[in-house]
């Protein structure tokens, strides 16, 4: 069974193309995997979150994911797959589909009724408690949201989940570097061996140099060298490296989530893709809208300036 020591490094979360008639792009998505899901760079993979479109996918389209994810990936390299619930029932019914169709770790997104306030309650920890009764010995990761947003977790609630012994990785998104490194701390207190993995893209370099166990990203499906040279010189201890690699990653994090809103970050990452020859379009599904001219062309520069373009 996977572990929190098995999704150390960098887990790429990995995008979805599209035809222009709405169809998933299954070559396209075999070459964003070469792209991206490489042994060289990348650790894990991690499907149907936010930037596989979730939420715009069918069932039968989620589990096609990540049977076809893991034919190309091979059975010895851990596969992650989003949970994106409105409530209790779905949240269990998707844990076990991608369970069958060949996930390693069921990835827990905070369900519809959390939000307002209550995901710092007690009641975040029940749902997380009766979903690893229900599910057995399934491995699985909380998907911490920003704080801001009102679906983050509280530093007490993360820490009371990571103690459930399902509980393996909590993907660590509350996007202040302050929430994250007290997060962090109380985790590791009372849990050593689940991963806490930064996935806040403004702060990879902060969260690294405080402490981290991998980096779980969107952006490594356009840029897993980056990110994965920006891990490697975290090892080392290599503050040089660490900087330099910051330096070449700034351009593109600006480019990909700086224009608002910030939800299109994963579209703005199948325009780089597009430029790069990887993927013939770059459009998402509905409610999610194409890129104008000027971002995309932002997009061009930055790539261009982090010589990967």
């Amino acid at each position: 069974m996977i572990t929190g020591k098995d999704l150390g490094g960098i887990t790429v979360a990995t995008v979805l193309p599209f035809h222009e008639d709405g169809a998933i792009d299954w070559a396209g998505y075999e070459n964003v995997l070469a792209h991206c899901a490489c042994p060289d760079t990348t650790d894990c993979v991690f499907v149907n979150g936010h930037a596989g479109e979730a939420t715009a996918l069918t069932e039968a389209e989620r589990a096609e994911v990540i049977r076809r994810t893991r034919d190309h990936i091979g059975k010895d390299r851990p596969l992650l797959a989003g949970v994106v619930p409105t409530g209790y029932p779905e949240a269990r019914a998707q844990a076990e589909a991608a369970r069958e169709a060949g996930a390693d770790v069921a990835v827990i997104f905070p369900a519809e009724a959390l939000g307002g306030g209550n995901a710092s309650t007690a009641a975040g920890i029940r749902f997380m408690e009766k979903l690893a009764d229900d599910l057995d010995d399934m491995p699985l990761s909380v998907f911490q949201f920003p704080i801001a947003s009102g679906f983050g977790f509280s530093t007490d609630v993360l820490a009371r989940m990571a103690e459930i012994p399902q509980v393996v990785a909590i993907k660590e998104g509350s996007a202040t570097i302050l929430a994250y490194d007290e997060n962090r701390r109380a985790i590791k207190a009372v849990a050593p061996d689940v991963a806490v993995l930064p996935s806040n893209f403004h702060f990879f370099f902060a969260q690294l140099a405080v402490g981290g166990d991998g980096i779980l990203s969107g952006l490594a499906s356009l840029v897993p060298g980056l990110l994965a040279d920006l891990w490697k010189a975290s090892q080392a201890q290599d503050l040089a490296a660490m900087r330099e690699a910051n330096e070449r990653l700034y351009p593109v994090v600006r480019a990909i989530y700086g224009p608002a809103p910030v939800v299109d970050m994963h579209t703005r990452m199948k325009d780089g893709l597009r430029l790069m020859g990887v993927i013939g379009n770059s459009a998402p599904r509905l409610p999610l809208l194409p890129q104008s001219i000027e971002v995309v062309e932002g997009v061009r520069d930055a790539l261009v300036s982090a010589r990967v373009l």
